[in-house]
């Protein structure tokens, strides 16, 4: 995924991805008010109690009103239980900001291209390079983390799920 969101920046396409200093992942859960202790030691619990999981990445989507293109995952009920269960264990903190990454209207994705603040011809030259150059991909889902959103991303914390 690194690679593509690369080659949308080398084309001088848009950089602001690559801006965000971020590996490619898939949010789970978006939180307004994180004690990060207390985050800390449940997602070390978390981990304890759930397996790596199987992924397999199979198409390419976006958000038209953010100019996001993104590639997306094979869902299974493992991983929609996953989430649920992350939320779960995180109930304590306020979940309410982000509309693409609460329990029951998860919409999970590894984002590509950042698009937003680009001409708006990007978007569509971005999408264009994306969708001839991408190829499915299988791999694992293997940790979890902390980061705290703010430019660059910064990554509080990861742990690994159990194997």
């Amino acid at each position: 995924m690194y690679n593509l969101a690369k080659r949308v920046a080398d084309e001088k396409l848009s950089t602001k991805f690559m801006e965000w200093k971020t590996r490619p992942h898939f949010t789970l859960a978006c939180f307004n008010d994180v004690d990060e202790e207390k985050c800390i030691e449940q997602l070390k619990k978390f981990a304890q109690t759930h397996k790596q999981m199987p992924a397999y990445i199979g198409s390419v989507g976006m958000f038209t009103d953010s100019k996001t293109i993104f590639a997306s995952p094979m869902m299974n009920d493992s991983m929609y239980q996953f989430q649920r269960e992350l939320h779960e264990c995180l109930k304590d903190f306020d979940a309410t900001g982000c509309e693409w990454y609460r329990s029951n209207r998860w919409m999970p994705h590894c984002t590509l291209a950042l698009t937003k603040e680009d001409d708006e011809d990007v978007f569509y030259k971005a999408s264009d390079l994306i969708l001839h150059e991408f190829k499915k991909m299988s791999g694992k889902f293997v940790s979890v983390g902390l980061v705290k959103v703010t430019f660059p991303i910064e990554e509080i914390y990861a742990i690994d799920l159990e194997e």
